[in-house]
């Protein structure tokens, strides 16, 4: 693991060995491989199953549950390990386990807990998160999709779209206004009357994840289908923040992928009878990189430990996502630069981490969201009304 100012030092020794497992693990059965499914826009659902044997899946929540029970450092060195080969193996996982199984966990009822928990994290079943709309964007106040009563059931009606994992779900967690304007929780099975996936095609970013928009035709479903413990905003906003702190760690992983390609192309490609690494320009790329890595690496363990804790707040976990991302969107395109003319072909991995991480920029908060989230906590005004 990329490491120049030896924060590996902060972890225990079972953070390490399992940092080290993952990276065995995946640079056997998943790196070789991704680019061509990138390129076919495939996502690789033959992982789902060894994801779940390895626990990977909803790492962080209770072992009484079925999970891992991991702490939070140690998780976030999964979603690093996970970017780092491709940010559509960190949004599947993010998916299943901080949108879906982290709402069950906290929101859902002790028998919805055993009825989906176990499933989920061994990888049997598969979950997407139903938040954002067509018109929603940054904005989920406006949503549009809307629950009412018949007799003792629900019925769900609206769209949703730009959702990771909707076309392979097993199960959705839907969220939508009900007759008084509440906004509450679904778990809603994908093979009910009135509910339809479709793929969302022609993407130029996360090819190797599954994005869907997902149609919601007066789907039935019965009373306890709705998690009890969720109202209002704060439940749906509380899980992004989950999915969030997976984020920043994960952009580390991506942002170590593009520095050491682009440093080995450099000290390998020769120029006027020279590497390029010697070149003033080159290093000065380099060194940015390898100080936004280190940075945001810290950062990443910072905010794990505030975890373990009990002590993070929303707004850190905001500016850890907002950095962290862009820093590695901005390593991607410096390598790319690097690697000159190679730098555009899927023979090398930077062009595919610069667009996947176009995506990570904008979804989950842009950069722009988060920037004034924590405005807003520093300077106690608001510019997002």
């Amino acid at each position: 693991m990329l490491d120049y100012f030896d924060a590996l030092d902060l972890l225990s020794p079972e953070q390490r060995q399992l940092q080290q497992e993952m990276r065995r693990f995946l640079d056997a059965e998943a790196l070789p491989y991704v680019r061509e499914w990138w390129e076919r826009g495939e996502f690789p659902r033959h992982l789902i199953a060894r994801f779940g044997e390895l626990g990977l899946l909803g790492a962080n929540l209770p072992e009484q549950w079925g999970c891992a029970g991991l702490d939070n450092v140690a998780y976030g060195l999964v979603m690093c390990e996970l970017e780092r080969v491709d940010s559509g193996l960190r949004s599947f996982a993010s998916v299943q386990g901080a949108l879906v199984m982290y709402p069950i966990y906290a929101y859902g009822s002790d028998e919805q807990r055993r009825e989906w928990l176990p499933r989920l994290a061994r990888g049997e079943a598969v979950g997407c998160f139903g938040l954002t709309e067509p018109e929603g964007g940054s904005d989920p106040g406006t949503m549009a999709t809307r629950a009412r009563r018949d007799g003792g059931d629900w019925l769900l009606t609206g769209v949703k779209r730009w959702i990771t994992n909707g076309s392979i779900a097993d199960v959705a967690v839907i969220w939508a206004r009900d007759d008084e304007g509440v906004v509450r929780g679904f778990l809603v099975p994908t093979d009910r009357p009135g509910f339809t996936a479709r793929e969302i095609p022609h993407k130029m970013s996360l090819r190797a994840s599954i994005t869907s928009e997902l149609i919601l035709d007066d789907v039935r479903v019965p009373a306890s289908a709705m998690l009890p413990g969720a109202e209002g905003l704060r439940a749906p906003l509380s899980c992004l923040t989950q999915a969030r702190y997976g984020i920043a760690w994960g952009a580390v992983g991506a942002l170590e992928a593009v520095y050491t390609e682009a440093l080995e192309f450099a000290r390998s490609r020769v120029t006027f009878g020279q590497p390029i690494a010697s070149r003033q320009l080159v290093q000065a790329k380099l060194a940015e990189m390898v100080a936004d890595h280190t940075k945001g690496l810290l950062l990443a363990w910072r905010l794990g430990r505030l975890k373990d804790e009990g002590r993070l707040r929303y707004t850190q976990v905001s500016l850890a996502k907002r950095d962290n991302v862009r820093a590695a969107l901005r390593a991607a395109r410096m390598a790319r630069e690097i690697l000159g003319a190679s730098g555009v072909t899927l023979e090398y991995h930077a062009i595919r981490h610069m667009l996947n991480l176009e995506s990570v920029d904008t979804y989950e908060g842009t950069y722009d969201i988060h920037t004034l989230i924590v405005g807003r906590d520093v300077t106690g005004l608001s510019a997002l009304e």
